[in-house]
């Protein structure tokens, strides 16, 4: 039988119902947890078919078979299409910051239940962890916002120019 040491006293996460405070930090792991996976899925589904496609034309392009021009064109207009959806819809970058963001606040978790850190000489640890939970989904909007906004300038630059 496992000996327990007295001295540690079990670690009990707040029932986040009870507590607005952890529910939303609970809340926005999981919302993170779940956008940086789908964004990942989506990423690596669009990078696959576009891999699949690429290698297919030189396979392709050495066959004798009817329409095999459409067939070889239609692959390289698909290529480009998936790759225009990952650049205006940037899933490599979503994936990896949502996914740094959904770890930055598992660890605001885990360092405030050891009441370790910060926590342990705040004089109101709650309090502390509201802040720095709104303070790191905060941060990584502002980084959302900033990426759409040079996404939107680059698209802008992307016009061609109207001829006079």
């Amino acid at each position: 039988m496992p000996e327990q040491n007295s001295a540690q006293p079990e670690v009990q996460a707040p029932n986040s119902k009870a507590d607005p405070i952890y529910g939303r930090l609970e809340e926005q792991i999981a919302w993170y947890d779940r956008k940086s996976r789908s964004s990942q899925r989506i990423f690596k589904r669009i990078k696959i078919v576009e891999i699949l496609a690429a290698a297919a034309i030189p396979f392709l392009a050495g066959q004798n078979y009817p329409h095999d021009k459409l067939v070889i064109g239609a692959l390289g207009v698909l290529i480009t299409f998936l790759e225009g959806m990952l650049h205006l819809n940037q899933y490599q970058q979503n994936w990896t910051n949502y996914r740094s963001t959904c770890e930055a606040l598992k660890h605001e978790k885990y360092v405030y239940l050891a009441k370790a850190g910060p926590y342990a000489t705040a004089v109101n640890p709650r309090a502390l962890l509201a802040e720095r939970v709104e303070s790191t989904v905060s941060q990584e909007h502002a980084q959302w916002a900033s990426v759409q906004q040079q996404s939107s300038k680059n698209q802008g630059n992307l016009t061609p120019p109207v001829a006079s």
